[in-house]
């Protein structure tokens, strides 16, 4: 089958067959249903431009932004709402969960009603949420405006990477993934910097609160921008929604993520026995259906068919266990450094200012290494980042509780640097075959895995590290997880060992 080029603009996206196709090119599974040929546009609208990618760019930036700002404020939040720590785990939780669940809901939503129609409503309530979340006078309410806000986000964050594969090809889709994994990856630092600097200033009396009512003017001016610049794609014949399955996929990332993120806090009560005891029969039953609805004709809201892409199943494997370490670590930094260390919040967020800028200059000069490297730049990507993250431990072992930021900065730097290296590019070898039709829920597949991968490493290696640090040196403690993490990230290194060496 030829490759497909993809062509969108203001209106539907439609498919044509480019002359240079090469009968060698990537193909979707003959299972497939949703694959089609043929249609050619008479008056194609024109694809994303340079201010319509700032603007869904924007968008990804802040629901990541906010599923880690909140780490450096949760001692404030605690102080000024008397959470408590259970409380405080749903404020992180509650929005982590709702974002999670409903990713996949999202990106077929947009590819039924219209992704720039989802993008605006998306950011439009992601807007009034963060207004609610500032505004909310107790503890209960903050928790319910951050599921809120995690929905709200779920609407968006498709519609960014289904708008960018459905309207842009060849090298401008290259720039835009690589600017769109270096944004992904800035935002997560910077969510935790800009958490700690503005509730350090105190705007206005605002403390924490400023975390979030600062969203509501950025939502303005990327609504007005998007009004504007971003053209409108959807798929072509848009599949009805898979209820059964959205109901089953809910089911099973909450029966595995919410008590392993509330168990510690809430002392392991039977509740999170119960979930976790349902959720191999949430997943498998969600798999039998969909494999049953793709089997007969119908679209699934997961496609079994998708995961016969070579690229798609490879890149999944390496995001897994590479979010699942840089969720935990975003954690466990924030509260080594301020509880264990007693540095400000704007202090702890500072720390991690060289992340932040070694993540996004090499990130900039990915198209470059990969048209000269291909694959080979992730496995180097790892190889650093694990050099990194050895150094951080073997700083944290031999100076703790000595610290400084200064003493950090090596391990950072080199940490943030293989990240960049290899986040970009995994983005682009999961998306490289998925057809344009698709984009949508394969946007939605791959942010889910990453969101939950996020969530899981906060869990997994929250919780690790704060079960040691209770019964021993907060040093020892932080030391041990960063060596738990490095497994992660040579895992990552092995498994980029199978790449292809080319990405499309």
């Amino acid at each position: 089958m030829k490759k497909l080029w993809y062509q969108a603009g203001a209106g539907p996206i439609v498919d044509t067959v480019p002359p240079t196709a090469s009968p060698a090119s990537p193909a979707v599974s003959p299972t497939s249903t949703a694959v089609r040929t043929g249609a050619v546009a008479d008056h194609p609208a024109p694809g994303l431009g340079p201010l319509g990618l700032f603007t869904v760019l924007l968008g990804a930036a802040l629901p990541l932004i906010d599923f880690f700002i909140v780490n450096v404020a949760l001692p404030t939040i605690d102080h000024d709402l008397a959470a408590g720590p259970a409380m405080l785990e749903l404020v992180v939780a509650g929005y982590g969960l709702a974002y999670a669940v409903l990713l996949v809901l999202g990106g077929r939503l947009g590819d039924l009603f219209g992704r720039r129609r989802l993008f605006l409503a998306g950011m439009a309530a992601f807007g009034l949420t963060s207004l609610a979340c500032g505004l909310a006078p107790d503890a209960w309410t903050l928790v319910g405006a951050r599921v809120a806000q995690g929905a709200a986000a779920a609407l968006m964050l498709p519609q960014v990477l289904a708008t960018i594969h459905s309207s842009t090809a060849g090298a401008r889709r290259a720039k835009a993934l690589s600017l769109y994994g270096a944004t992904g990856g800035l935002a997560m630092v910077a969510g935790q910097i800009l958490g700690g600097v503005l509730v350090a200033a105190d705007l206005w009396g605002s403390g924490w609160r400023a975390i979030f009512l600062v969203n509501v003017p950025v939502v303005v001016a990327g609504l007005l921008l998007a009004v504007r610049t971003v053209p409108e794609t959807r798929s072509e014949r848009p599949a009805p929604l898979d209820v059964l399955g959205t109901l089953l996929l809910g089911l099973a990332l909450l029966t595995l993520l919410a008590p392993l993120t509330e168990g510690r806090a809430a002392g392991w009560p039977l509740w999170t026995w119960v979930a976790l005891g349902i959720f191999p029969f949430a997943a498998a039953g969600f798999w039998w259906v969909e494999l049953r609805a793709d089997r007969r004709g119908r679209t699934p809201l997961v496609p079994p068919s998708l995961f016969a892409l070579v690229s798609l199943r490879r890149g999944l494997a390496l995001l897994l266990p590479f979010s699942l370490g840089f969720g935990g670590f975003m954690f466990v930094i924030a509260v080594a450094l301020q509880q264990g260390l007693r540095m400000s919040a704007v202090v702890s967020g500072l720390a991690l200012v060289p992340m932040a800028v070694a993540f996004f200059g090499v990130s900039l000069a990915g198209p470059r290494l990969v048209r000269r490297w291909g694959a080979r730049v992730v496995t180097a990507g790892g190889l650093v980042q694990g050099l990194g993250i050895a150094l951080l431990a073997l700083t944290a072992w031999r100076s703790w509780p000595d610290l400084s930021a200064w003493s950090l900065l090596p391990g950072v730097a080199l940490a943030g640097l293989g990240q960049g290296l290899q986040l970009p590019v995994l983005f682009r070898i999961v998306l490289s075959e998925i057809p344009a039709d698709r984009a949508g829920v394969g946007s939605g597949v791959m942010v889910t895995t990453q969101q939950s991968a996020l969530a899981l490493g906060v869990a997994t290696l929250g919780s690790l590290f704060l079960s040691l640090s209770a019964t021993g040196s907060m040093g020892t403690a932080l030391t041990v997880t960063l060596l738990v993490q490095l497994a992660a990230v040579l895992l990552t290194v092995c498994l980029s060992l199978r790449l292809p060496r080319t990405v499309n």
